[in-house]
């Protein structure tokens, strides 16, 4: 994957090329289907997270609606299974609180470790599921 800010090879937390996160619904922070970060991004939406309920539940304790669609922005408001990029820093305190999302590894951007360990990210790892449905 290539950076739109630059054209540079993008890699994930494995060391490997970026690969997308998630068309349906289409997410990153460029709505390219990835992870992409750059200078514009100041929340580093750079972790590719299978989310959950209760992973919902806890963005919407903190403030961070991620159910409630909003297309003025392109936001179709997320179930659990989606894909979608989210805020390392977002992810790191659910994951504090006891409630983070699966992450997909090979989808999330590297600078993630800015802020969270790989051990961390790794704990939560997963496959991307055929059937997300065991996740509501």
């Amino acid at each position: 994957m290539t950076n739109p800010d630059a054209e540079l090879v993008i890699k994930n937390v494995l060391g490997g090329e970026l690969e997308p996160c998630g068309t349906e619904p289409l997410t990153g922070f460029y709505r390219d289907g990835c992870c992409n970060t750059g200078d514009q991004d100041y929340g580093s939406h750079t972790i590719c997270a299978v989310v959950t309920a209760e992973f919902l539940e806890h963005q919407q304790s903190i403030g961070n609606d991620l159910s409630t669609p909003v297309p003025q922005f392109g936001f179709p408001g997320l179930t659990p299974g989606d894909r979608w990029c989210v805020t390392a820093l977002n992810w790191l305190r659910a994951y504090n609180d006891g409630a983070a999302a699966y992450v997909v590894l090979a989808s999330t951007h590297e600078r993630a470790l800015e802020l969270v360990p790989l051990a961390a990210l790794q704990e939560h790892a997963v496959d991307v599921p055929s059937d997300p449905g065991f996740l509501a």
